[in-house]
Parts: structure tokens; C-alpha cells; sequence
């Protein structure tokens, strides 16, 4: 036991155990590792107007524009996208019966990339036009994001669950126009 304090009181190795307890605190911070064992489910209704929602989930005068179902990519994903015009002219972007993995730093992208199946399409989405509609809210769940009047939707091919951490994407879907 007399030794092993000896050693341990070498500024040397002090310094070692100083800089390897940073490192770890440093790897806990920036991975956030329990964030994979920690859902959270949001459950937001189908709005009818700007930031509102009918008691009910009613969709009245609410209009598809496009639809899209995710697929996996860096982690298992699943669940399906619409864009919805409300009333008012102002568009939505709509996560159903999401199911991924939590993560630090994840985003919902508007993207122009295609999606690709497999470690293919894992990194594609910030690559060219894209557009960051804020954090996801959830893992789990339905949930609303506000498209922006600015954004045109022309541009915009793709869907990306998008870890913006560690440029990969969880899951991904390509919109498809909904005529009429």
C-alpha cells in the first residue's frame, strides 16, 4: 500500500489522473451516452391554424402537399412525414409516430439530397440546399414543425433526421407531392 501512495503523489501522475478525469468528463459531455436509454414522447395535435390546434385533433381545411415514410439510417427509425398547409397559408411540416433513437444536438432538415438506403445516405443531408426547421422535440411521438414562409418547398426533395453533433443522419425520407 506504501507504494502505491508513493506513486500517487508524483506530480506526474497526478497530472495523468487530472487530465484522464477531464477527458472522460470532456467524452461524457460531447457523446451524452444516456441520452440512448432516454425516450421522450411528444404528442402534439394536428394544428388548424398557425400554432394552433382544434380540440379533437380535427383537420378541417387543412391541405397535404407532400408525404414521405422514414427509413433507417444510423439508427433504427420509423414513422411518417407530411407537409400540411393550414388555413391560413402557413405550412407545417409534421412528424408521425416517430420512433428513433435520442441523441445530443438531433435536428428535423429540409434537405435537396436524395435519400439513399444503408451507410450511403448516412452523411448526404447537409450537403447541398438545406434547412434546419429546429431541435427535434422528441423521440418518440407526433409532433409539428413550422415551415417558414421563405422556404420554397421546390427545392426541398427530403426529410432527415439529422444529428447535427455528429453530421449523420438517424433517419430519412423522400417527399412525395400529394396532386390535387
Amino acid at each position: 500500500m506504501g507504494r502505491v501512495r508513493r506513486v500517487l503523489r508524483r506530480p506526474a501522475v497526478i497530472g495523468v489522473l487530472v487530465a484522464g478525469v477531464l477527458a472522460v468528463t470532456a467524452g461524457l459531455v460531447w457523446f451524452q451516452p444516456w441520452k440512448l436509454w432516454v425516450n421522450e414522447t411528444v404528442r402534439e395535435a394536428v394544428p388548424t391554424a398557425a400554432g394552433a390546434a382544434r380540440p379533437g385533433g380535427g383537420t378541417d381545411g387543412v391541405r397535404t402537399l407532400a408525404t414521405g415514410e422514414l427509413i433507417s439510417h444510423e439508427h433504427r427509425t420509423s414513422g411518417s412525414v407530411r407537409i400540411l398547409q393550414l388555413p391560413d397559408g402557413s405550412r407545417v411540416l409534421r412528424l408521425e409516430h416517430l420512433d428513433t433513437s435520442n441523441g445530443p444536438d438531433v435536428k428535423v432538415l429540409l434537405s435537396d439530397a436524395p435519400v439513399k438506403p444503408g451507410e450511403d445516405g448516412w452523411r448526404v443531408f447537409d450537403d447541398g440546399a438545406h434547412r434546419s426547421l429546429g431541435s427535434l422535440k422528441g423521440n418518440k411521438g407526433d409532433q409539428n414543425y413550422v415551415v417558414p414562409a421563405d422556404v420554397d418547398l421546390s427545392r426541398y426533395t427530403s426529410v432527415s433526421i439529422w444529428c447535427d453533433r455528429f453530421d449523420v443522419s438517424f433517419g430519412a425520407t423522400a417527399l412525395k407531392p400529394v396532386r390535387g
